[in-house]
C-alpha cells in the first residue's frame, strides 16, 4: 500500500540515498525556515478545538497531516491539501484490512485510492517541473534533483511514506503529551511557566528556532513521554548475518523484533519506569538506554521535524488554553500505536474565558 520503493523496506545502496535525502530536508537548517508556517498551523488547529469536546488522537493526527504535507510540498501544499487528504484518508483506512482486493471490500478501496494518490502526486510532480526556474528546499525538490535519479514511482512511494511515518507517531506522542501534562499540575505549570517566558521575551513575535532551544522543561516532557508511553514499541529488522546475543545465536536471514517499550520500562535502565518523572532527563540516559526515534541507519530521518512540530503546538496549547480530559483514561488502546483511552476526549477552552 505504501508503495514497494517506499525506503522502509529497503537496505544498502538505496536505503542511503533515500536517508540521505530526507535527512537533507530535514536538517535544523532546513525546518527552522517553516517555523512560521508550522505556528499557523498550530494556532489554527487550536482555535478550531476551542470550547468543544474533541477527540485529540484524530485532531492531532490532522494538525501532522498538515505539517508533513508543508514538509513535503513547501507552501505549494496549500494547492493539493484537498485532494491529497481525501484520498490518503481512504487508503490509511485500508492499512490494517485483510487483502482481499475484491470489489466492495475496505482493501479494494484503499487500493483504489492509492492509485489516485498516485496520480495526483506525478501531477504535482509535473507542475513543480514546469515552474523548476522556482527555487524550493522541501522534500519533494530534494527527491526531484536530476542527478539523484529517482523515478516518478519511487518519489511518490516515498512521500506516501514519508506521510504514513510522519503523521500518527507524532500525533500519538502529542495525545500523550496533553494527557499527562492534565494529569501531573505540577508539571504542566513547570512548562506552562517556561512557555510563558519565552513568549513575553519574544513579545508577541512569531517563535523562532532559537526560542525552541530555550524550552529545556518541555523537551523533558517530550522525552519523557516517549519513554512512557513508547509509541514505537518495537520495529521489524531482519539480522543480516549470524549474530551471537548473550549466549544465544540468532542465524542470518532470521526476523528479529528489538523490544523498545521493554528497554523503556526496565527498572535497570530507569528507577521507577511506570512513573512519569520528565525531571529524569536532567541527566542523559546511559547509551542505547532510550530510543524512542530507533536507532543505527534505519533511525527515523524526521525526528528534528516532529520535535520541533511538537514544541510549537506545546507553546501555543499552554499559554493560550486550558483543557481537561473526560471520561475514564485507565486503558491503552492500540491501533496499531499505544494510544489513551478511545483518543482521549478532551475539552479545550481559551485563558481569556472565565
Amino acid at each position: 500500500m505504501l508503495g514497494k520503493q517506499a525506503i522502509f523496506f529497503h537496505q544498502g545502496d538505496y536505503h542511503s540515498k533515500l536517508r540521505r535525502l530526507v535527512l537533507r530536508a530535514f536538517t535544523p537548517e532546513s525546518v527552522k525556515n517553516i517555523i512560521p508556517d508550522i505556528e499557523s498551523i498550530a494556532v489554527d488547529s487550536l482555535r478550531s478545538w476551542e470550547n468543544r469536546l474533541i477527540n485529540t488522537f484524530q485532531e492531532m493526527k490532522i494538525f501532522t497531516f498538515n505539517v508533513a504535507l508543508l514538509s513535503i510540498f513547501g507552501k505549494d501544499e496549500v494547492l493539493y491539501r484537498e485532494d491529497l487528504k481525501k484520498c490518503y484518508y481512504i487508503l490509511e483506512k485500508g492499512y490494517n484490512s485483510m487483502p482481499i482486493n475484491l470489489p466492495g471490500t475496505l482493501f479494494h478501496k484503499s487500493m483504489k485510492a492509492r492509485k489516485e494518490l498516485a496520480q495526483i502526486l506525478a501531477k504535482i510532480l509535473a507542475l513543480r517541473r514546469e515552474s523548476n526556474k522556482e527555487e524550493h528546499n522541501d522534500l519533494l525538490a530534494s527527491f526531484m534533483e536530476e542527478k539523484e535519479g529517482l523515478s516518478d514511482e519511487q518519489i511518490a512511494d516515498n512521500i506516501i511514506g514519508v506521510i504514513f511515518a510522519a503523521r500518527d507517531t507524532t500525533a500519538s506522542v502529542l495525545t500523550w503529551i496533553m494527557k499527562y501534562l492534565a494529569e501531573n499540575p505540577t508539571v504542566l505549570q513547570a512548562v506552562t511557566e517556561e512557555q510563558e517566558g519565552i513568549m513575553k521575551a519574544k513579545d508577541d513575535k512569531p517563535l523562532t528556532w532559537a526560542d525552541t532551544k530555550k524550552m529545556p522543561i518541555t523537551s523533558r516532557v517530550i522525552q519523557e513521554t516517549l519513554r512512557v508511553a513508547s509509541i514505537l514499541s518495537f520495529t521489524f529488522r531482519e539480522a543480516v548475518e549470524d549474530v551471537e546475543f548473550e549466549g544465544y545465536l540468532i542465524p542470518k536471514g532470521w526476523k528479529v523484533l528489538p523490544l523498545f517499550r521493554n528497554i523503556h520500562h526496565s527498572p535497570d535502565n530507569f528507577s521507577e519506569p511506570e512513573k512519569f518523572d520528565p525531571s529524569r532527563f536532567e541527566v542523559a540516559p546511559k547509551p542505547n538506554t532510550f530510543m524512542p526515534f530507533g536507532n543505527g541507519t534505519h533511525s527515523c530521518p524526521g525526528n528534528e521535524l516532529a520535535k520541533l512540530e511538537i514544541l510549537v503546538l506545546i507553546h501555543h496549547m499552554t499559554t493560550k488554553y486550558r483543557w481537561s480530559t473526560v471520561g475514564p483514561q485507565n486503558e491503552i488502546h492500540y491501533a496499531p500505536f499505544a494510544l489513551p483511552q478511545n483518543g482521549l476526549p478532551v475539552r479545550l477552552f481559551p485563558k481569556k474565558q472565565s
